[in-house]
């Protein structure tokens, strides 16, 4: 399929379920490589997002889904409205070298919860690099937590 295709297919869908969600907005979308970028402009911010990215997590999956269906190709779909992930990164960044640096200085493990699956991977591979620490996921469903332990 076109890339040109794949882009205003996309778009459309977007468009629909915002639609259906009752929000008003402009969206943008591009490829770079085998990512689908989509950037929403909208006054329903907040909504969008929702606690902890959870609806914006939930439209970018559906979305995801839905393109798979109708157009028998799967690409990497990343939504994003507000700026919302160079904030989110900024601060999982922050948080993954703040925590690093406790259990350096303490020599204990310590656990992040409430972190979704997306923002686990992202915490790994901040500090995957990190000769000090190693990280591990525990747990199961909501129970799922990142564990920042010392490197033996």
């Amino acid at each position: 399929m076109a890339k040109e295709e794949f882009v205003n297919i996309t778009k459309e869908v977007v468009e629909q379920l915002l639609s259906l969600m009752g929000i008003e907005a402009k969206i943008s979308v591009s490829e770079e490589e085998e990512n689908i970028l989509v950037n929403i402009e909208t006054e329903d911010t907040g909504i969008l997002i929702g606690k902890h990215g959870e609806t914006l997590e939930a439209l970018q999956f559906i979305l995801g889904v839905v393109l798979q269906k109708r157009t028998g190709e799967w690409k990497r779909v990343a939504v994003d409205t507000g700026g919302y992930r160079d904030k989110q990164s900024e601060s999982l960044q922050r948080l993954a070298t703040e925590t690093a640096a406790k259990v350096k200085e303490s020599g204990q493990p310590h656990s992040l919860f409430d972190l979704s699956p997306n923002q686990r991977r992202i915490v790994h591979t901040i500090l995957s690099d990190d000769p000090g620490v190693v990280t591990e996921s525990e747990g199961e469903g909501r129970e799922r937590h990142l564990v920042v332990k010392p490197r033996e």
